[in-house]
């Protein structure tokens, strides 16, 4: 897959656009299926057999369904409308950041998915009917059935109404975004080690950035499957997640044989440059959105310090997992040699980006003084072999000062 293709691929798949289209095609299947089973000789015996099935005058077919598109068409609109005004609060209370988490949900998305299939499947309906004085060519089993799906479309309605206020909720905000990065953390992280990389005495050739955009990681099974065969080694300058300006050399690629222009531009096409924070890509954009929330329910304007403590739990629960957990820095091909280089953030490293802020915007609240001493000495009791201790007892000291 090109780079332009993972690119836009990623991209539609995260669209909110997405399952609500697979759905709507699905149920146009469906319409067509049940069109078929309708003008069947199956069909057709069954409408005979059952008359509470018959439905044989085409004005009342086009009334009930022309009625019911209608209203599901509204229904669809005044949920739109409910899911803007949650994603319009979401970023003016918490954080522009969190709305793509927001935007992904699976949940939501299938309910708006089911309105817009609904949709289609009224309208294709009404195209298909006939005016015949048999009758047997108005769709009656197809109609039933839009009925029923109208009724479970009302109740799905008022299940959406409370989810959707559920999902604006800071606890509910927080407690996915932590979800969503402690996944992202047991599907990569692996046990701390110290492999550093082997072929930095060999010769290199840099690769400049072509735009200055976000470096979003790299397509790992390409890269190393083109690294083992053409005998090269590939070492990133920048961590992902980082900014980097147009021109800027951000990897080497090493090697023991002359290194070709093809050679660069097959590695380049193996990174990817995009804007915003997915959090399957990086737990880092996991940690920066907690401290942004944190940051956010401090700020003057709305002065929410429990909202914060609630971030700051979140960041210490997934800080617990890093203390003896972290991105590999050094990737293997299947020969189990090391091809690749990414430097990746430390456990201080995220300790100090997220604390630190939250430190200078609360350090004078008693709520906030209590609850960081509280994590942190229940970090260093989880640290038992002592390897952040001079970082805790610097933080702890400070706290009790600031107390004082």
């Amino acid at each position: 897959m090109s780079k332009l293709t993972r690119v836009y691929y990623n991209k539609m798949v995260e669209s909110i656009a997405f399952y609500p289209a697979l759905i709507a095609v699905g149920f146009l299947a469906l319409s067509w299926g049940m069109l078929v089973l309708d003008f069947s000789e199956f069909g057709k015996n069954l409408k005979s057999g059952l008359s509470w099935l018959s439905l044989k005058d085409a004005g009342t077919a086009r009334t009930i369904i022309s009625t019911v598109a209608g209203a599901i068409i509204s229904l669809t609109v005044f949920s739109f409308s409910m899911v803007m005004i949650v994603l319009n609060q979401a970023a003016s209370q918490m954080s522009n950041r969190v709305l793509n988490s927001m935007i992904e949900n699976r949940f939501q998305q299938v309910i708006l998915g089911i309105y817009i299939g609904t949709i289609v499947y009224a309208l294709f309906l009404l195209s298909t009917i006939r005016d015949i004085s048999s009758g047997i060519y108005v769709p009656a089993l197809s109609i039933y059935l839009l009925i029923l799906l109208t009724v479970i479309d009302i109740f799905l309605f008022i299940y959406f109404l409370d989810y959707v206020t559920q999902t604006v909720k800071y606890e509910t905000v927080i407690d996915r975004v932590k979800k969503q990065t402690f996944a992202t953390m047991e599907k990569d992280f692996a046990k701390i080690s110290s492999i550093s990389p082997t072929w930095e005495h060999l010769t290199y050739s840099e690769i400049k950035a072509q735009k200055s955009d976000y470096f979003q990681g790299f397509n790992e099974k390409r890269l190393l499957n083109y690294c083992e065969k053409n005998d090269l080694f590939v070492s990133f300058i920048f961590r992902q997640g980082s900014y980097i300006i147009e021109d800027t050399p951000y990897i080497r690629v090493y090697g023991n044989a002359e290194i070709t222009i093809d050679h660069l531009k097959n590695i380049a096409d193996s990174a990817d440059f995009f804007s915003g924070q997915p959090i399957d890509r990086s737990a880092d954009y996991g940690f920066n959105q907690l401290a942004e929330i944190a940051l956010k329910a401090l700020s003057p304007g709305i002065n929410d310090p429990t909202t914060a403590v609630l971030s700051t739990h979140a960041i210490f629960s997934l800080l617990q997992f890093k203390m003896t957990n972290e991105l590999p820095q050094i990737l293997f091909d299947d020969q189990k040699t090391a091809r690749i280089f990414r430097p990746t953030s430390t456990f201080i490293q995220n300790f100090e980006k997220c604390i630190l802020p939250i430190w200078n915007y609360g350090r004078k609240d008693q709520y906030i003084q209590t609850e960081l001493l509280g994590m942190i000495t229940q970090l260093q009791h989880l640290d038992l072999q002592n390897k952040f201790g001079s970082l805790f007892k610097v933080w702890l000291e400070r706290i009790e000062i600031e107390k004082v």
